[in-house]
């Protein structure tokens, strides 16, 4: 189980929950925390002091008091209000990351809710239940209020407990309210009091759950692109001297250091690498280590600046002593959004990088002597296709992501009457990223499964060839999960497969 303290919550963590289902609880010093800042909002309604959001209205309506008696239906009324998202439903990776996101931010004690509130949202994980949340309808600022109100519908109630006002969720595959789903699984459905509505809704959490998720995959990416760089290499017959340790200790860049290493690592032992006696190749191959370098430079960025959000206070006001609270704007979700405008663009040249070796690969006048389109043989070509229409696709993603990558971040429209009058466009960057990250996913396996092919024709023309020690052990993987077909075939369930094993992480990086 991982403890949740509010303070050293990791990427791989918020993976192990939203992937694997581990398990979570609310740590005893994160308990003594919640309680204290619970007992700072108290003081304040008992004191009948003006706080906003604990006694005012919202957004526009900040100036408007409520009174002591309608402090919980106002929380209730956010949540009623607000969750007005649309879309498809959040993946459950996505969800589940952002529900434990969520609770760390409330653990670390400045958000003013009970410590039962916190244990609720752990809940959901532990037990299976999984809100269906839509994906679209956050700007970011304050924070993804549509879709963490959704989560609210589901956790939260009002004295009358309507069916119809508790969202929906799927619990043990069945899809029914959030209602009857929380009373399946034995949790009680809460109550709000003042203060935790707002912490509940407030702050880019969706936005950071799905920037958290991102961060993971796209780390594991830019490793399978070194090693599918190797493998077009040797398929190709290419140069190593462009991977020479020397060369890229002299520039000095880290990312591009350790992508050289990884690419030089896979191809090591290889009797096809520099068998064609060219001097050097085209820059798809010779300058990999610098693309993607320069990726894994951008990520370490990235890394940072999610790792520090998951762990931020989020919400407003944030409590600090007894009697105050202090009206800031820590939802706002720039930091997030400028994140995943960076990570997009990273992801966005991997793929197209990746595409130009495919490229190559197939065209009979760049392979090194292999049939176009990677045919059987020569004499196949033009009853045959081959792979022709592989490319066709990797090209379509390459440039859907490379309108995807076009930063998010710069966007805003002003909302609540100009009280809101800049936005982040945080989620809006998130969900973009995930889609350039899918795309780029099929585009490496397209690689793979090319390079492969490639490969098995080299070992056709001389058994006595030898694939680097990387090389050789993912062909090795990709050949006994998807054999070589000589014709033309229905070629898409080999590329299935093989994200398959990207998703699962069987592919050696």
């Amino acid at each position: 189980m991982i403890e949740i303290t509010g303070r050293d919550l990791t990427l791989e963590q918020i993976e192990q929950v939203a992937r694997y289902r581990e398990k979570t609880y609310l740590s005893e010093k994160a308990l003594a925390q919640v309680n204290q800042s619970r007992a700072w909002v108290e003081e304040i309604v008992n004191a009948d002091k003006p706080v906003y959001g604990i006694n005012t209205g919202y957004g526009i309506f900040s100036d408007r008091r409520i009174n002591k008696q309608d402090a919980r239906k106002l929380a209730r009324n956010l949540v009623l209000s607000h969750a007005v998202g649309t879309g498809d439903p959040f993946p459950e990776d996505v969800v589940r990351a952002a529900i434990v996101i969520r609770a760390n931010t409330l653990a670390k004690g400045h958000s003013g809710v009970r410590p039962l509130l916190i244990d609720r949202l752990l809940d959901l994980n532990n037990t299976g239940v999984l809100p269906l949340i839509p994906e679209k309808g956050s700007m970011g600022s304050s924070g993804d209020l549509a879709p963490l109100c959704h989560l609210g519908l589901i956790l939260t109630r009002d004295e009358e407990d309507a069916e119809n006002l508790s969202g929906e969720a799927v619990y043990q595959g069945k899809i029914q309210s959030g209602k009857a789903a929380m009373q399946a699984a034995g949790l009680e459905r809460l109550i709000l009091q003042p203060k935790e509505g707002l912490a509940l809704s407030n702050g880019a959490t969706f936005s950071a759950a799905v920037a958290a998720l991102c961060v993971i995959d796209l780390e594991y990416y830019l490793k399978l692109a070194d090693a599918a760089t190797a493998m077009t290499l040797e398929a190709v017959k290419g140069c190593s001297s462009a991977f020479d340790e020397r060369l890229h200790d002299a520039r000095g860049h880290r990312g591009q250091i350790e992508s050289a290493r990884r690419i030089r690592e896979n191809f090591q032992g290889s009797n096809l690498v520099d068998a064609a006696g060219r001097v050097q190749d085209a820059y798809s191959i010779r300058c990999a280590p610098q693309v993607h370098g320069s990726g894994a430079d951008a990520l370490a960025y990235v890394r940072r600046t999610v790792e520090t959000e998951v762990n931020a206070v989020t919400d407003n006001p944030l409590l600090f002593e007894a009697g105050g609270a202090i009206s800031g704007g820590n939802f706002h979700g720039e930091p997030v959004a400028q994140a995943m405008d960076a990570l997009k663009i990273a992801a966005a040249e991997v793929g197209a990088i990746s595409e130009r070796r495919i490229f190559r690969l197939l065209d009979g006048n760049l392979n090194s002597g292999l049939p176009s389109m990677l045919v059987d043989s020569q004499m196949d070509a033009g009853l045959n296709s081959g792979l022709m229409m592989l490319q066709y696709t990797a090209a379509s993603l390459v440039l859907e992501n490379q309108a995807l990558a076009t930063p998010d971040s710069v966007f805003s429209l002003p909302t609540s009457a100009n009280q809101e009058d800049h936005n982040a466009n945080s989620m809006n960057a998130a969900r973009h990223a995930r889609t350039i990250l899918e795309n780029l996913k099929h585009i490496l396996a397209t690689e793979f499964f090319t390079a492969s092919r490639a490969l098995t024709q080299r070992l056709r023309e001389n058994p006595q060839t030898c694939l680097g020690v990387g090389t050789g052990y993912n062909y090795g993987l990709i050949r006994e999960k998807v054999p070589y077909e000589v014709g033309d075939t229905y070629w898409r369930p080999a590329l299935v497969t093989i994200k398959s094993m990207i998703d699962h992480k069987e592919l050696a990086a």
